[in-house]
C-alpha cells in the first residue's frame, strides 16, 4: 500500500483556500485533511459546516475528517450530506464508542479513533479495533498548528502496527503533528500509512506544494 499523504487545510490561506485546494494537481493517495475544533473539546474554533460544504465541492481528492468536539454524534448526522471519505472522532468524546463506529459506517467509506498523546493505548480494546478503518495517533497535543513533534509516537505506531499484523486488523495508521522529511521515513517504516502535514506543505509557494507531498514519501 502506498503511504496516503494528507495537507491539512489548517494551514493554508483561508483567504485563497480554492487555489490552494487545486494547487495539487493529479495526485496519487492524497487526501485533504480537516481539522474540526469545537472551543471545547480543545480550546480552538476552527471550521464550520458552511465551509466544510464548499470544500466539498471544490475538492478532487478524499476529505478525512478529524473530530476535536466534545459531541461527535451530533456531526455524524450534520456531515453526512458532504461527502466526507473519512470520520475520526476522539475516543475521550465517546460515551458509547461501539455505538459511534456503527452509526458513523452508516454514512462514511471510512471511520477512524484518535487518542490524545497522553491517552493510553489499551483504552482501544480489540472489539473495538477490529471496527476500525482507521487509527490516527497524534504526535502533538491537538488544538493548533505547527507544535514540535512527539518522539514516542514512533513506538505507538510500531504498537498499533505490530496488533494490526498479530491480530489481523485491517485499520490504517494515520500520523498528524510536527510531520516533515525528517520523521517520515521512520513512521512508515514502523507502519504509518497515511500522514498528516500541514506547516510542512503550506509555508511553502503554491507551485511548491506537489513537491513538499513527494518528499514525504521519499
Amino acid at each position: 500500500m502506498n503511504t496516503i499523504i494528507s495537507p491539512s487545510l489548517l494551514a493554508c490561506d483561508f483567504l485563497n483556500i480554492e487555489k490552494e485546494i487545486k494547487s495539487f494537481p493529479n495526485q496519487k493517495d492524497l487526501w485533504f485533511h480537516l481539522d474540526i475544533m469545537d472551543g471545547h473539546f480543545v480550546p480552538n474554533l476552527t471550521f464550520g459546516h458552511p465551509i466544510i460544504e464548499k470544500i466539498s465541492k471544490v475538492s478532487d481528492y478524499p476529505l478525512d475528517a478529524h473530530l476535536m468536539v466534545n459531541n461527535p454524534e451530533f456531526y455524524i448526522e450534520t456531515f453526512k450530506g458532504f461527502n466526507l471519505h473519512n470520520f475520526t472522532f476522539h475516543f475521550e468524546a465517546a460515551k458509547d464508542t461501539s455505538y459511534l463506529i456503527e452509526k458513523a459506517k452508516e454514512n462514511f467509506p471510512s471511520v477512524g479513533i484518535s487518542l490524545k498523546p497522553n491517552s493510553t493505548v489499551s483504552y482501544l480494546t480489540d472489539d473495538i479495533l477490529k471496527s476500525l478503518d482507521l487509527i490516527l495517533i497524534m504526535s502533538v497535543e491537538p488544538g493548533f498548528g505547527g507544535q514540535k513533534f512527539m518522539e514516542d509516537s514512533f513506538e505507538k505506531v510500531k504498537f498499533f502496527n505490530d496488533l494490526k499484523t498479530k491480530k489481523g486488523f485491517n485499520y490504517m495508521i494515520q500520523v498528524d503533528g510536527g510531520i516533515n522529511q525528517q520523521n517520515a521515513p521512520l513512521l512508515i517504516q514502523k507502519g504509518a500509512n497515511n500522514l498528516v502535514a500541514g506547516s510542512y506543505i503550506f509555508k511553502n509557494p503554491r507551485e511548491d506544494y506537489p513537491a513538499k507531498v513527494a518528499s514525504l514519501r521519499s
